[in-house]
């Protein structure tokens, strides 16, 4: 089993890290990130202009072409400088183009992919709804009902990020009230997100802040039937097999995020001087920096692994989960270390330390919590479902 990268992929690679180092530093993502009132379109027109939107799409539909791994290698790259804002790429680039790819019919994929790889268009996701966390299911209270030539819909969807300024929402709905489980009964529309009786508030929060997560309040709203994805009633089902890319993609993010911490943890340690020597000379330090290092070999290994399974069409699901867990906890655990090593400049908004950690903790709750990612890791090992 080789993880090599092929030339083609360092190439690829090369390419992209030439690219971060000049076209989004890390001193612009700071700054870019903490303007929540503003969405980052200059950075989306420089990833437009640059081609990266189209990574993954068929070259029949614009794109450039690529598997999960090529998608995998751009994340990490870009997320050591950017952090969280890997996601204005990510939720058109992997999320919604993915999501037409797999779901969506010929007319469907022709009509709208190309204009993704064109960085033309925008997507977001409404699945979460208010009281619903990882209970997606259970909460879900979001109604669409079947109409002549489409559906009327009402209802609202929480942490949608990206909707203020979404050209579509790909939002999942409960479509039928009577069902034997609860999974069944789900219909999924690519929705245009300026609808009549769309509605997005920002929400405002702790990491990712100029990515924009809304609230989207939906009255009434009429979606034609050419906006539904897949066969009505059946669209949880036909979700699943395309999980295991989020996950990937979340731990692609956060090695890259280990990345950026262990390279800002090194410099610091080499730089700051206290008691008369650099305080990288300190055995305290030393050990957190290995530990630091160790989490992202490790990450990088799960990481490479389950990419591997998922481009060779093997199951992955749990593989996929552990991978979600261990890069989330990483991350979170690296970054908070290297504030510690930084001390009051790894505290301060004019350093990048601090946004690698407000960026990354909520991964460790979505897109599902790593709590009952655990629960589904011991159900797979033959334990009762605990939930």
């Amino acid at each position: 089993m080789d993880f090599s990268l092929t030339e083609e992929q360092q190439a690829f690679r090369d390419m992209v890290r030439r690219w971060v180092e000049t076209e989004a530093p890390k001193d612009w993502m700071r700054k870019l990130e903490a303007d929540e009132e503003n969405y980052p379109f200059a950075l989306w027109d420089k990833l437009a202009e640059a081609g990266f939107f189209g990574i993954g799409i068929d070259e029949d539909y614009g794109g450039q072409g690529g598997d999960i791994i090529f998608q995998m290698i751009f994340a990490r790259e870009f997320a050591r400088t950017a952090g969280g804002l890997l996601w204005i790429w990510g939720l058109t680039s992997f999320g919604g183009a993915k999501s037409i790819g797999y779901y969506g019919t010929e007319e469907q994929k022709q009509r709208w992919l190309p204009d993704m790889a064109a960085g033309k268009l925008r997507v977001s996701f409404g699945m979460t709804e208010p009281g619903g966390g990882t209970d997606v299911l259970g909460a879900m209270k979001t109604f669409g009902e079947k109409v002549d030539g489409g559906w009327r819909i009402s209802g609202q969807k929480m942490w949608t990020s990206g909707a203020r300024v979404a050209d579509y929402i790909l939002l999942l709905v409960r479509t039928e009230k009577e069902t034997e489980k609860r999974h069944q009964g789900l219909t999924l529309f690519f929705m245009p997100a300026k609808s009549p009786g769309v509605t997005a508030t920002l929400l405002p929060h702790l990491g990712m802040r100029a990515v924009g997560s809304c609230s989207v309040h939906l009255d009434n709203v009429f979606i034609p039937d050419e906006y539904v994805l897949g066969q009505p009633g059946a669209a949880w089902r036909m979700m699943l097999p395309t999980l295991n890319n989020e996950r990937i993609m979340v731990g692609a993010q956060c090695l890259g995020a280990l990345d950026g911490v262990l390279e800002d943890a090194v410099d610091y340690a080499k730089q700051r001087h206290a008691f008369g020597r650099p305080i990288g000379q300190f055995q305290a330090i030393q050990h957190y920096i290995a530990d630091i290092a160790t989490w992202r070999q490790e990450t990088e290994l799960l990481r490479n692994y389950v990419a591997w399974m998922q481009a060779n069409d093997m199951p992955c699901g749990v593989q996929a989960n552990m991978l979600k867990m261990v890069a989330t906890e990483n991350a979170v655990k690296a970054a908070d270390l290297g504030i510690q090593i930084m001390g009051g400049m790894g505290y301060s908004t004019e350093t990048d330390m601090q946004r690698y950690w407000r960026d990354h903790r909520i991964l460790r709750m979505t897109p599902i919590s790593n709590e009952m990612v655990r629960n589904s890791i011991a159900e797979s090992l033959g334990l009762p479902r605990s939930f």
